[in-house]
């Protein structure tokens, strides 16, 4: 499940999974999968200079909220609309409340998930910009203080709301665990993920 995260300059932002069966991350309107997130991470994490960070972030872009879909009412199986809609129609909320659990091999399902994203998506380069001086991370037109930039990372470590499923994370997530404790960035410096 997204969580709510408090954005500098556009109030409240979703950011998370959203389908336990697949590894698509969603912040506010922007998806991208979670291999290619831990691994902007990574290269973040090994940047040791002080100046403003400055990359791109390719992501998928669906800017009307009607084509994102709603995802309270497709967990709940009322109603599939949307992206959102379609994955919940191919992968449904789990009948047992004991098996909502973040799949690790959830990237399996991209080849069945990704024609769909490209159905209602536009695939796009965002600015990502992190600022020492400011202790800010703007992530494309989302602005965000350091600290929760790092609850997005400890939130892809933990797997989301319900947690990876037994407790198993995909090697990338291992990975970029590592990566950020080798790294002295000033960035993910004070990141620890448990």
């Amino acid at each position: 499940m997204p969580l709510a995260f408090e954005s500098l300059n556009r109030g409240v932002v979703a950011f998370g999974f959203f389908n336990i069966d697949t590894d698509l991350l969603l912040l506010g309107h922007y998806f991208f999968f979670a291999d290619g997130f831990c691994s902007s991470i990574v290269q973040l994490a090994e940047r040791k200079e002080e100046m403003p960070l400055e990359t791109t972030w390719d992501v998928y872009d669906i800017p009307r909220q009607g084509d994102i879909g709603d995802l309270m009412a497709a967990i709940h199986g009322v109603r599939y609309t949307g992206f959102i809609g379609e994955i919940y129609r191919r992968f449904p909320f789990p009948e047992r409340e004991a098996d909502f659990k973040q799949k690790p091999e959830g990237f399996q399902n991209r080849p069945v998930v990704k024609p769909i994203l490209e159905q209602y998506a536009r695939r796009t380069t965002i600015p990502f910009r992190a600022d020492r001086t400011h202790g800010t991370v703007a992530i494309g037109e989302f602005l965000f203080t350091r600290k929760v930039f790092h609850q997005f990372v400890e939130y892809v470590w933990l797997g989301g709301y319900p947690r990876w499923r037994d407790g198993i994370r995909p090697a990338y997530v291992k990975e970029m665990k590592r990566e950020i404790e080798k790294a002295a960035a000033w960035l993910t410096e004070g990141l620890v993920l448990r």
